[in-house]
């Protein structure tokens, strides 16, 4: 379930191990391909995509990223976080790209796609023969007998919820904080992510492509986008990225995207229950803060086909078994240094808390030691 880079991940990796598969997506294709989400690729997915030659355009039209600048007072201070740590770098690549090459993949393949599926329903998931009934985009009804399911449907999915309640532990948390989230057909203004602490608040300038940018404003909960016109927004961009004693200028451009990021987490204990195995937004939610979302949402793809092809070809249920647990040392590890991450680089109502977590970021930019543990989380293991 879901056409995303985590469900179409593992259609691939099972399609090449000889497993057949159905992915079933709620979206159009146009949909999917075109929706703008996260950018960043840690190294180790893409390693894992280029191994199963998933990679080809991603490694032709990616930039690669080593350092990452944070902005205070005024003061930019640059940490090249790819000597820190073994010279392992990002790559910068929309989300859509991503899911574009995947289904391009899996489709050019014989890969089976269902589209603009609707009223999906998952049955006896606690069985050995669970099955998934849903009405076509022709208005037909199906009905597919499984041996598992994968739920990659994102938090809103139908498979998260078909779980009965109180079989699952749920973890989460409000961070107390949110984000205006832009998007801009304006090229960079810079060659490495920003991240700014102003007295006003977070702001931070992610790159996307050599035409089009991504920023974040952190701005108070319950806010609207209604109250941040164009030229607002603009403005608060300029005062809050600005350089002292530079000549640095904010590129601006035509706003294509404006919505209010809810910066909350959730996991969900353990990601599978009988035949159903959750992956991705389904599983857990982090904040965009490091980066780390689709990243392990591709960990758990690669995760869970190898469990199956494993089952699949010898009976050895051990990675089954395993998948939650594996999946979720990555996730709560994720978790903390996103957690970390929030409280240094955002101003919170409280002074003394917004003074601790100035004194955090400065800590790093000052010890090499606490600049090495950010290298290692951020870049990723």
């Amino acid at each position: 379930m879901g056409a995303g880079p985590a469900g179409l991940t593992l259609a691939n990796l099972l399609r090449q191990g000889g497993i057949p598969c159905v992915v079933l997506e709620k979206g159009t294709r146009e949909h999917i391909e075109t929706r703008p989400r996260a950018g960043v690729i840690e190294h180790r997915a893409v390693r894992m995509l280029a191994e199963h030659g998933l990679a080809d355009r991603l490694l032709r039209e990616a930039d690669r990223h080593g350092a990452c600048e944070f902005r205070v007072n005024g003061q930019a201070h640059e940490v090249d976080y790819s000597s820190l740590y073994d010279g392992q770098t990002h790559y910068v690549y929309p989300q859509q790209e991503v899911v574009k090459d995947l289904v391009g993949a899996f489709v050019d393949s014989g890969g089976d796609v269902r589209f603009s599926v609707t009223d999906v329903a998952l049955h006896d998931i606690e069985t050995a023969e669970p099955y998934l009934t849903w009405t076509s985009e022709s208005g037909v009804e199906e009905r597919l007998d499984c041996s598992f399911i994968a739920g990659a449907d994102g938090f809103h999915g139908v498979t998260r919820r078909s779980i009965p309640e109180g079989a699952v532990q749920e973890f989460s948390h409000q961070h107390g904080i949110e984000w205006l989230s832009i998007l801009a057909e304006a090229p960079p203004s810079t060659h490495k992510v920003i991240y700014a602490l102003h007295p006003d608040g977070f702001a931070g300038h992610m790159l996307r492509s050599s035409t089009v940018s991504r920023y974040y404003l952190q701005v108070p909960v319950d806010d609207t986008v209604d109250n941040w016109p164009d030229e607002r927004v603009w403005a608060e961009l300029h005062k809050r990225l600005a350089l002292r004693d530079s000549d640095w200028k904010l590129t601006e451009g035509r706003i294509i995207e404006k919505r209010i990021l809810d910066m909350r987490s959730y996991v969900v204990e353990p990601m599978n229950h009988g035949n159903l195995y959750l992956l991705g937004d389904a599983a857990h939610i982090i904040t965009p803060v490091g980066a780390k979302g689709m990243n392990l949402a591709l960990h758990d793809a690669e995760v869970l086909a190898d469990a199956l092809i494993r089952y699949t070809r010898t009976g050895d249920d051990t990675g089954l078994r395993a998948y939650s647990e594996v999946c979720l040392r990555r996730v709560w590890r994720a978790q903390e240094f996103s957690q970390w991450m929030v409280f240094m680089i955002h101003r919170s109502p409280e002074p003394f808390l917004s003074r601790l977590g100035q004194a955090r970021l400065e800590h790093l930019i000052a010890s090499g030691s606490s600049a090495g543990y950010f290298a290692q989380n951020y870049v990723g293991p």
